[in-house]
């Protein structure tokens, strides 16, 4: 309410601040790729796991477009996917 009051709610709104685990598993995500999470630690909990996983995608519209688009920069498709060309 005090919060409301200056103006830093909008009014009727309250906030729940973010759990610990969201933060950490964040934090993770932002640095790492979840494969060398896997790879570098033996058990990890499934709740963290999924958390970790959910903070991995990206959040807006713009970077997931730029991250969806398939672009090697080689110009014959053979190439770009590694297969051999016949000659």
């Amino acid at each position: 309410a005090a919060a409301a009051a200056l103006g830093l709610l909008p009014l009727g709104k309250t906030q729940s601040p973010e759990s610990l685990l969201d933060i950490a598993a964040r934090k993770v995500a932002e640095k790492w790729p979840f494969q060398r999470v896997e790879e570098r630690f033996e058990r990890i909990p499934e709740p963290v796991q999924r958390r970790i996983v959910y903070w991995s995608f990206p959040r807006s519209e713009r970077e997931i477009c730029m991250y969806s688009s398939f672009n090697t920069g080689a110009e014959d498709p053979a190439i770009a996917l590694g297969g051999a060309v016949a000659g």
